[in-house]
């Protein structure tokens, strides 16, 4: 072993381990330098150390994914991000790892993973290697050079048979027991890998561009767990997961040489496309086994053959590090599973992006977005603001040349703009609803640029002040039938623009105040006068019926006024083309109309078509069509929160917030949201007249009960209170 240097400052202090310290490690890899898609290298560094710091954090940057063992310890399980902050740009993990150090002998042993593949949520980079960076509080480093050692782990392959569908960047993986490095991430190790090569690669340079901080926390490590159950159908093991999970299989056998073991979920026949699987060839012996690339379903498949006896099974389920801390129940058991299930499809959208779903393409869509961070904001704790915040500036920092945005990002095979899903993104719902619901402004000038210039210059406007109607890549305003897009996209760009407005009052664009102010007058007088025919929204030349999207969006955007309630609610009881991307915004409009009977009856009319027994998380599409575990269609759960229990900001963050229930005929309802300020509970009893309210006030917050349509305001606090019955449509 080499002993390890102390690298002191020239004034002899201690590294401020806040500041920007600049990259003094060098880009290596593996001895035979090569890049083929799903290659594996093992990396080692052997040290002596005479005392440990008492904080040393380790910038680690690689493409794609990583593994890394200090001293027996697993430090981190999957670190590194998907490709990339920007098209030419990676991210780098920062990781406390002095308390895994000690006095005497050390080493680190990192395992990476370089996918190497076109995908829709992964820009490769093109070729495999590290970058360890590691500085010391007494001034001490650890980082990347020709004193570690690496070598191609050709243990891992392709495992045979069709690969994952296009959209993955990820490979099947198979491993070769026969081929493994035996012990080389342990302090057993007597063996010795590769010299590394020095690469030429200038940090911040091309391939890997500008390192960028990992902007969200590393996952969530459950740990192993045993199955639910375990059953056995001919040569394979069914085991049951408690519920639709992000999970890594384990497995130990006692097994002649060469026997091949597959482990895959169910939802490889449930969606219909080729999903993650992976292969296991067995050594001689007894033997343990943990896959490394996670796979999710409601069940973990281990195809076994002849001559291989089983000892155990585990799984190691990992995902995004946030809380369960909102919840909603109410005295309708229906509602109480739709919200359940709803949660679920969302944590298991989330990872190195919100995804569209975690099996068939693992993309950032923002149209799937919007849903999923406004789910978040009243079922999760405020982690997981992280994610839609590095979301954002994804979407605008992959914007194309001229200005239009384009999902899902980042992405290496598929750039196509969704004209109205965008206006969604960068609109009302999107990153004013993340602006407003999380407080936290400080996104607002780093997108804002990006936003003025996709709804200014890449949209036009007519004679009339109307949005031209633009196809974009892929002219998508909803999916299913009956779809009226020209008086669909004119609500969608009044929300982006009201957006945008909220976001140049707080940076004190006046210009762009008043700018948007014109346009949003314009589009109310114009609209109305243009779209509305007396007892519907129509364009002129759709001959369909009478969407109920745009009749929903038309109240949800305030284009419609209330003298139009009566006429739309009529369509709406009559009109179901809606999606369930789109749904929420039809029930939030029977909400704001004062119709939460209707509202909670069309859920149970819509929302079972998407929920089946045997599955823990929502489908796609109504009738069980597409993927089995699609967030957007959990989309419903906002309305809960905040039309039924009815907690809905009034300044961001929740600073100040409206109390507003609209229970239909529920008797009974309890609701928790996590704030920037801390829970707001609510429990709401309905008698006779009357609403009985307990409600918690976080300090820093206060709360406005609306009765009849006039606020009652609370400071912080537990309250109790009695309001009369009758609360007005807000």
């Amino acid at each position: 072993m080499k002993r390890f240097l102390f690298l002191l400052s020239a004034l002899v202090v201690c590294i401020s381990l806040d500041a920007e310290v600049p990259w003094r490690a060098k880009w290596i890899t593996k001895s035979q330098n090569t890049a083929c898609t799903n290659s594996w290298t093992a990396y080692r560094k052997d040290f002596d150390i005479n005392g440990v710091p008492s904080s040393m954090k380790a910038r680690i940057a690689t493409d794609t994914k990583y593994w890394m063992w200090i001293n027996d310890s697993l430090v981190v399980f999957e670190g590194g991000l998907k490709r990339g902050p920007s098209p030419a740009d990676t991210y780098y993990d920062e990781v406390e790892i002095a308390p895994y150090l000690k006095e005497g002998s050390n080493y680190i042993a990192i395992l990476t993973w370089f996918m190497g593949k076109a995908g829709f949520s992964h820009q490769s980079s093109g070729s495999t290697a590290l970058l360890f960076d590691a500085y010391g509080s007494d001034g001490s480093s650890i980082i990347s050079d020709m004193s570690w050692r690496a070598s191609e782990y050709k243990a891992f392959s392709t495992a045979e048979g069709p690969e994952p569908n296009y959209r993955l960047p990820e490979s099947n993986i198979c491993f070769d027991a026969r081929k493994e490095f035996k012990d080389w991430n342990t302090s057993a190790f007597k063996g010795k890998l590769g010299t590394p090569n020095l690469t030429s690669y200038h940090v911040g340079g091309a391939p890997f561009g500008k390192l960028v901080k990992r902007p969200i926390p590393l996952w969530k490590d459950y740990g192993m767990r045993e199955y639910e159950s375990v059953r056995q159908s001919g040569d394979t093991l069914i085991c049951k997961l408690p519920y639709n999970c992000q999970v890594t299989p384990w497995l130990k056998v006692e097994a002649p040489e060469g026997k091949l073991i597959r482990m895959e979920t169910d939802h490889r026949i449930v969606t219909k496309v080729e999903c993650v699987r992976a292969d296991y060839i067995t050594k001689e012996g007894i033997q343990e086994y943990e896959s490394l690339g996670w796979m999710n379903g409601e069940e973990m498949r281990y195809i076994v053959p002849e001559g291989v006896k089983v000892l155990g099974l585990k799984y190691r389920e990992t995902g995004y590090d946030s809380e369960f801390a909102g919840w909603f129940h109410c005295d309708d058991e229906f509602l109480n599973e739709y919200w359940q299930k709803s949660v679920r499809t969302l944590y298991v959208c989330m990872r190195d992006t919100y995804y569209d779903c975690p099996d068939r393409e693992r993309a950032q869509w923002w149209g799937d977005e919007v849903n999923e961070l406004g789910m978040a904001f009243y079922a999760l704790s405020r982690s997981s603001d992280k994610l839609a915040r590095k979301g954002m500036l994804e979407l605008c920092n992959w914007s194309f040349d001229d200005g239009a945005l384009h999902a899902p990002v980042p992405a290496s095979n598929y750039f196509c703009e969704l004209p109205m899903q965008i206006l969604a993104s960068v609109g009302w719902y999107g990153f004013h609803n993340y602006w407003f619901y999380s407080g936290d402004d400080s996104v607002i000038p780093e997108v804002y640029d990006a936003v003025h210039r996709y709804l200014h210059e890449t949209w036009k406007l007519d004679g009339n002040g109307l949005p031209i109607y633009r196809k974009g890549g892929w002219d998508w305003p909803d999916a299913g039938d009956n779809r009226d897009a020209n008086a669909l996209l004119v609500p969608w760009y009044y929300l982006a623009i009201k957006g945008e407005k909220a976001f140049a009052e707080q940076l004190g664009r006046t210009e762009d105040v008043r700018e948007d102010e014109t346009i949003l007058k314009n589009i109310f007088e114009k609209f109305n006068s243009m779209y509305w025919n007396g007892t519907e929204y129509r364009s002129e030349g759709f001959a369909g019926s009478p969407d109920d999207r745009v009749q929903a969006m038309a109240v949800v955007s305030g284009l419609a006024a209330p003298d139009k309630y009566q006429a739309i609610s009529r369509i709406l009881s009559e009109q179901y083309h809606a999606t369930t991307y789109m749904q929420r915004y039809v029930l939030e409009a029977l909400f704001i109309m004062g119709q939460p009977e209707e509202a909670i009856d069309r859920m149970h009319r819509l929302y079972p078509t998407v929920m089946k027994d045997d599955c823990s998380t929502l489908w796609e599409h109504w009738n069980y069509d597409g993927s089995c575990n699609h967030a957007w269609t959990g989309g419903a759960i906002i309305e809960m929160g905040r039309k039924i229990a009815g907690i809905e900001p009034l300044e961001p963050g929740f600073r100040k917030f409206s109390v507003n229930p609209r229970l239909g005929k529920l008797k009974k309802v309890e609701s928790r949201i996590e704030t920037a300020y801390g829970p707001i509970e609510i429990s709401i009893t309905r008698n006779g007249r009357f609403h009985q309210i307990d409600l918690s006030v976080p300090n820093g917050t206060s709360a406005e009960v609306i009765e009849l349509g006039k606020p009652v305001t609370f400071g912080p606090g537990e309250h109790h209170y009695v309001s009369k019955l009758g609360i007005k449509a807000k």
